[in-house]
């Protein structure tokens, strides 16, 4: 006898085919997922041609479409009151902030490198001219130079500026043979910057070197250069161009090391992302992020070498940028829309209103719930456990269908013809192996009568041949047959659903032998076409 005190759960067929479940989120994909999507309020309507957040607090954006930049407050991404710069006569490319975000520079269709000071109204405080082609490329050092600029465009040149007295320090005219639309400088060297060409190369320079040797190393990406990134160490560089993205061995002398091609399409534009705790102060594990005119942004984590998330957007995808608070995304489309993924500070609020209580407490003892505190019995259902607490968990309740419960009370062949009945394949097959586990099957139908026998082959007729269960069935209706044919030949409805099961083989059988003579014909062309 069962014991009765053990839970009974519903039976099962061991013939079901897997079901598709969907992966657990990973707390990577739980991260990147808590980026609440919203479209930031603003009047463009042409395409956002770039996105950069300025390093240093509170860490502003500014976005490039049309003829003009458009600021947002860091914290809010909020339009800022003297936004837009408006002091382009065409159409504004490429904006960088300087290493501690005081100034903005940008360049321009007509070639023309402006200076800013991203606080004031917006007048040009620079004026850098050397170009003659538009300038698409314009960045400030990475390290602490506040003296310095570079700058490439459609004319093929390089050219490192001093801001300060608007002279070109050095120029490499034909840096490429095609236009210059990408480039990074490094992020240990305020003097070294690398740039990416539509004639498919890549090529590190260092400013600090004679004219004749400044050229550090090249190397061929495959496809026109659409954006170059120094990544955190200085010694890997990412390029982006056509629908891959590879990662480059500087130090190595350009070595190829690793080819992402998860796009679609062409891929546009890369920026540097991290996953960890948000704030002012936020360190944690730079990805790469990518997006294309296919519409995804993907993630990517160049130490594993893996894409670790994607996001789908209704739109082409032009730029992308990461806060280095690590608490806004943001990634601009073709049709001048801003989507921008804020995240929201767990207990921001709960932090604030306690701040100067937990300043007075040691460390240990902030925001601890003690069983000697009156609140601690003020606790209601709703109270989330600590991280110490032991969760007693009440048993789900088991939900039992008719023949599950039969089954629990051992009425087998009332629990074989209540399955019948619900004409459930998956459900029938499963009491069905229950019985077979119980070695009661063939009793169960060795009791059944007339009416059952028809039940049970009307139920063969309709599934004996699916793959799933042709085995298992075929084997079962052979050993009915051996069983009860005095019964089968005593009734002409039994005989019926053994006419129309026999028919039913015979036709599987021609089909199978069909299919077999086609798998024949075929085979050889494809061994031809293999060679």
């Amino acid at each position: 006898m069962a014991d009765q005190s053990k839970p009974f759960f519903p039976v099962e067929s061991a013939h079901k085919p897997s079901s598709r479940k969907f992966h657990p989120l990973t707390p990577e994909s739980k991260f990147w997922r808590s980026y609440k999507n919203h479209e930031l309020s603003s009047d463009l309507i042409l395409p956002v041609t770039s996105l950069e957040f300025s390093p240093s607090p509170p860490f502003d954006l500014v976005a490039a479409s049309s003829a003009a930049l458009h600021l947002f407050d860091g914290a809010s991404l909020s339009p800022k009151a003297h936004s837009p710069i408006s002091s382009f006569t065409d159409v504004a490319y490429s904006p960088s902030f300087r290493c501690d975000g005081a100034l903005l520079a940008a360049g321009g269709e007509s070639g023309l490198v402006q200076v800013f000071n991203p606080l004031s109204s917006g007048h040009a405080l620079r004026r850098l001219r050397a170009h003659s082609r538009p300038v698409h490329v314009v960045r400030f050092p990475r390290a602490a130079d506040k003296l310095h600029l570079f700058s490439a465009g459609d004319d093929a040149l390089l050219t490192y500026w001093d801001v300060s007295t608007e002279s070109p320090l050095l120029s490499f005219p034909a840096a490429h043979r095609d236009y210059i639309r990408a480039c990074s400088p490094s992020p240990i060297s305020a003097e070294v910057i690398a740039t990416g060409s539509y004639d498919h190369s890549v090529k590190v320079w260092d400013a600090r070197m004679s004219p004749d040797s400044n050229q550090v190393s090249t190397f061929t990406h495959g496809s026109p250069v659409e954006s170059v990134l120094f990544l955190p160490s200085g010694g890997l560089i990412a390029t982006a161009g056509g629908n891959s993205l590879k990662i480059w061995d500087v130090i190595g002398g350009g070595r190829l090391i690793h080819t992402m091609e998860s796009h679609n399409k062409t891929i546009t534009s890369l920026c540097l992302g991290k996953v960890g705790n948000e704030g002012a102060g936020f360190r944690g594990e730079s990805r790469i992020l990518s997006v294309s005119i296919d519409g995804y942004l993907k993630v990517f984590d160049f130490a594993a070498f893996k894409i670790t998330h994607t996001v789908r957007y209704p739109a082409q995808l032009l730029s992308v940028g990461f806060s280095p608070s690590g608490l806004s995304r943001v990634v601009g489309t073709s049709n001048g829309v801003i989507y921008a993924g804020k995240k929201k500070l767990k207990e921001e609020a709960l932090d604030k209103f306690t701040g100067e209580i937990d300043q007075s407490l040691p460390e240990t003892e902030k925001r601890v719930l003690r069983p000697t505190y009156y609140r601690y019995f003020q606790r209601g259902q709703s109270e989330k456990p600590s991280e110490g607490d032991h969760v007693v968990k009440k048993p789900k309740k088991v939900k039992l269908v008719e023949h599950d419960m039969l089954l629990k009370k051992f009425r087998h062949r009332d629990a074989l013809l209540s399955a019948l009945n619900t004409r459930r394949p998956g459900s029938i097959v499963a009491v069905m192996e229950e019985l077979v586990a119980r070695k009661k099957l063939l009793k169960c139908i060795a009791n059944l009568d007339v009416n059952g026998l028809g039940m049970l082959f009307q139920f063969f007729h309709r599934n004996a041949t699916k793959p799933r269960y042709a085995r298992f069935l075929m084997g079962l209706a052979k050993r009915v047959l051996e069983m009860r044919t005095k019964d089968f030949q005593s009734s002409e409805e039994l005989c019926r659903h053994v006419q129309n099961l026999k028919c039913m083989v015979e036709e599987e059988l021609r089909i199978q032998h069909s299919l077999q003579e086609i798998q024949g014909m075929l085979s050889p062309l494809l061994v031809i076409a293999g060679r």
